[in-house]
């Protein structure tokens, strides 16, 4: 390669950098190289794969319970979507949500997420993975990596033979730290504005430390610990339970029981 050919690719690639350059909800920097359109049809066909790997629970009541959660929490939401819920008979204490509006949880995290507020604190974390784009985010960064320039050149229609990639990309890649900290901030402002009690975070991640034992489960393997989580949740704890009082004063008071 040439010295002029060299500074193109440099020049090519850092007017694509600053062109992907946007903010998540709280303000930090990410770097979006793939569309919300290109996102939702990756989520699609990772959620298609799961739902072919995975039993779907035949338990009504859990069920109507899951989705009854979900609901509330989403209707506090905006994000233009339909969303699909789906629970899982697994008994992995785990759950996740895709770009696209796709939601899964596994029948196992039903041990930690003891009553209607503990297991609105998973779903109310895990879209705001989607509402903040982090898989947008996490996935930029691997294309880059993986695929380089011929990839950042493709950002504004990228080639449909990549879709099959990105949604395997999705199912293997963790969220930062930084990521995780974010949707704990975000889905704690979800569910209590959706009249969850936000105080119940507290005692849900102290189960799930519990689930743990010796060998995290799949759900916690890149999240913070949980005393340094705990002590965020109560930094923002007295916000979120006005959120809350004034959602609960507005009537909005979700009845989910299992």
């Amino acid at each position: 390669m040439t010295r002029s050919q060299s500074v193109s690719l440099a020049v090519l690639l850092l007017s694509l950098l600053i062109s992907a350059c946007a903010t998540s909800p709280t303000g930090r920097s990410q770097m979006l190289l793939v569309s919300e359109g290109q996102m939702a049809a990756m989520g699609e066909e990772a959620f298609n794969q799961l739902k072919q790997e995975n039993t779907l629970s035949r338990d009504q009541a859990l069920t109507r319970h899951v989705n009854c959660v979900a609901d509330a929490v989403l209707s506090q939401v905006n994000t233009g979507q339909n969303w699909e819920v789906v629970l899982f008979e697994d008994d992995s204490v785990n759950a996740f949500a895709l770009p696209g509006g796709k939601i899964g949880i596994f029948s196992g995290l039903l041990r930690a997420a003891e009553n209607q507020h503990q297991l609105a604190t998973v779903i109310g974390h895990e879209i705001a993975h989607v509402t903040a784009r982090h898989s947008a985010a996490r996935l930029s960064n691997q294309l880059a990596t993986q695929l380089g320039v011929s990839v950042l050149a493709q950002t504004t229609g990228m080639d449909p033979g990549l879709i099959g990639t990105g949604a395997q990309i999705l199912l293997t890649l963790p969220y930062s730290r930084a990521d995780e900290t974010e949707a704990d901030r975000l889905g704690l402002d979800y569910m209590a504005q959706a009249g969850f009690d936000p105080r119940e975070s507290v005692t849900l991640w102290r189960n799930m430390a519990r689930e743990a034992g010796e060998r995290p489960p799949a759900f916690l393997s890149t999240h913070p610990t949980t005393q340094s989580r705990i002590r965020e949740l109560e930094q923002q704890m007295p916000a979120a339970v006005a959120t809350f009082d004034a959602a609960r004063g507005q009537g909005r008071r979700p009845d989910c029981q299992r």
